[in-house]
């Protein structure tokens, strides 16, 4: 699998991760989703991407079971999976990040998460919580920190304080059918070696169903998701994470990184889903 470079810890990161939002919100489908997690990690998964708004900490805990079994199974070692949670911007204060933090740490049952994100632009100062990132990294709890739906202006604004440059990833909402970083931030964050995480791929499976790329997947022998995700992950800089809990989508998944689409495939994606001309809003969900 395709690796991307992270410039502050000169590391590599799988350029496919696993997203687990939506996970952790029913007791009645807890162990249905530690099994998931499981069999992605069996799979070859190793990144996993998670958040303490998803589920209200719900898929942290999820996910902390999966590794924990995992690693007590010897399927995996520690520190051959890399952890990405998010904080709440409302507990994004110079302290109120460390607290958030330590309750993360503990549903995932780890002591140190490799990526610690800001989920979204708070009403707390922006530098309190880059200290509050920074301080937890010295701290040993996290080994590197980042953002979530920034658009240029955000990360401009971060860039300007004393250890903004440290931000290593920026997760994003990006798709063929959701184009519009392509303007002006994704050549932004590629430029200063920021990595784009890339959430909603598939446009929230939207794109599984779209006739132009079922027509490409024939031609390869996949799915139009595949198509999808391919042209997502056909970016040096960019990590996908589609949420995914059947084994067959599991497996599909990790297949599209194998995908080469040729320049009449994405003549067609472009076609049907023309690049950004001018400065669009930022997708959220």
């Amino acid at each position: 699998m395709r690796a991307v470079s992270v410039h502050a810890e000169q590391a590599s990161l799988p350029a496919l991760g696993l997203g687990t939002w939506r996970l952790g919100e029913s007791a009645r489908s807890r162990s249905a989703e530690v099994a998931a997690v499981r069999m992605a990690l069996e799979l070859g998964y190793r990144l996993i991407d998670t958040a303490e708004m998803y589920g209200e900490g719900g898929a942290e805990e999820v996910v902390g079971q999966a590794l924990a079994d995992a690693i007590a199974a010897g399927d995996v070692r520690r520190e051959e999976v890399f952890v990405v949670s998010k904080v709440y911007p409302h507990n994004a204060s110079a302290r109120g990040v460390a607290a958030a933090c330590d309750r993360s740490r503990a549903r995932l049952r780890l002591d140190t998460l490799d990526l610690y994100l800001l989920h979204w632009r708070s009403s707390h100062p922006l530098a309190g919580t880059v200290e509050g990132f920074e301080r937890l990294a010295r701290a040993g709890h996290i080994r590197s920190w980042g953002v979530s739906n920034f658009d240029v202006d955000d990360m401009q604004e971060l860039w300007r304080l004393p250890s903004g440059p440290d931000c290593v990833a920026n997760q994003v909402y990006y798709s063929a059918s959701q184009r519009g970083i392509e303007f002006d931030l994704l050549p932004w964050q590629q430029e200063r070696g920021v990595a784009t995480m890339a959430y909603c791929p598939i446009d929230q499976g939207m794109l599984a169903s779209n006739a132009e790329l079922a027509r490409i997947a024939a031609r390869h022998g996949v799915t139009a998701a595949q198509v999808a995700l391919a042209w997502v992950l056909r970016h040096s800089q960019v990590i996908a994470i589609p949420k995914a809990a059947r084994a067959d989508h599991l497996r599909d998944n990790l297949a599209a990184t194998t995908i080469a689409l040729g320049p009449e495939d994405l003549a067609t994606i472009n076609r049907v889903f023309p690049p950004p001309r001018s400065k669009q809003p930022l997708a959220m969900t």
